[in-house]
């Protein structure tokens, strides 16, 4: 009878802990205005500095994370889609799309030092520090540009077949992985030879901009046009689950700790799902704000950022409809504690 109660009492704490690692109630915690006009892509955090950037119209805005406040700005980034950080060498690196051009800035003053020619309309860049080299995902081009991060020398450029979207790196098994939009693919590539080595198809999905990566279970979660995020082995490169998403994605995001994906949606939703082997449960459909499509995580603090702004009544059916002038902003959320 005793073994029976010590059994029953580790099983019920074994079940609440595992709803404590899946549950989700994330809250708005704080807006952050930034204000000025122009559109906006990528957010991208650096843990350790306590950074945000966030790309808006033709400068990259710099945030601070612990003071949640800007902090600064980095400027002459014509066409900006995303900043890529190398902490180790101080520098940042800025896609600039309309210049076909990565910008190179010093992270302490935010000066750019120089630019780097890449191929057409250069939009998502990941830094790899394995290799220390930058890539940018070329939409008109259909290639990646690989840049030497120390030299600024391109060293390769791999044809991807279609239009590029976002990456994401495994660095011990020496793969990145990206998404080509055009032919509802995820290529992975060989940081080594700088090789598209597999190309695997993401049905039932179709369409992915955004792309997250689980390193511990190798998961690549991709947001897709048709209203699903899928979630991708990339072991064996086949899909092995789903869940529902609102309309017009474009970015995602994973926690590690809590084993939570997260689909930022422009519909003005963010569906976050819970990952539990090849399962993708819905656990909470946060309410943002319409637009706000783009998002990153901090790891470190579990919050989410995304960027908005506010829009005149009367333009709910509108794709793309004219902000109001200056409300800019940044939406945080955290889970409730």
């Amino acid at each position: 009878m005793k073994n029976s109660h010590a059994f029953l009492i580790v099983a019920l704490a074994i079940l609440a802990f595992a709803a404590t690692t899946y549950a989700a109630d994330y809250q708005l915690s704080k807006t952050i205005p930034v204000g000025g006009d122009g559109g906006w892509d990528y957010l991208s955090v650096d843990s350790t500095a306590h950074r945000l950037y966030v790309s808006h119209a033709t400068k990259v805005v710099v945030i601070d994370t612990a003071t949640e406040k800007v902090i600064g700005e980095i400027t002459n980034t014509l066409g900006v889609h995303g900043i890529a950080v190398a902490p180790e060498l101080n520098r940042g690196f800025v896609s600039c799309g309309k210049e076909n051009m990565v910008a190179v800035v010093d992270l302490k003053t935010l000066q750019t030092l120089s630019k780097i020619a890449t191929g057409k309309n250069p939009d998502a860049i990941l830094y790899e520090p394995k290799q220390q080299e930058v890539y940018t995902f070329n939409g008109k081009s259909a290639d990646a540009t690989v840049i030497d991060a120390k030299s600024g020398k391109v060293v390769a450029t791999i044809p991807l077949g279609g239009k590029p979207e976002f990456a994401q790196e495994d660095a011990e098994a020496g793969r990145i992985f990206v998404n080509v939009e055009t032919k509802s693919e995820i290529a992975a590539i060989d940081i080594a030879t700088h090789k598209v080595v597999a190309n695997w198809s993401i049905a039932p999905g179709d369409t992915a901009s955004g792309l997250a990566i689980d390193l511990k279970h190798h998961r690549l979660f991709a947001g897709c046009d048709n209203k699903l995020m899928v979630m991708l082995d990339y072991t064996t490169g086949k899909v092995v689950g789903s869940a529902p998403i609102a309309e017009g994605v474009d970015a995602n995001a994973f926690d590690p700790d809590a084993q939570l994906a997260f689909a930022s949606c422009g519909e003005g939703t963010t569906t976050v799902a819970h990952e539990d082997g090849d399962k993708l449960t819905t656990v909470q459909t946060l309410k943002t704000a319409k637009g706000a499509r783009t998002m990153t995580i901090d790891p470190a603090t579990h919050k989410i950022y995304l960027a908005a702004a506010d829009y005149p009544a009367g333009t709910e059916g509108e794709r793309r409809p004219k902000m109001v002038a200056g409300s800019f902003k940044i939406l945080v959320f955290g889970p409730e504690k």
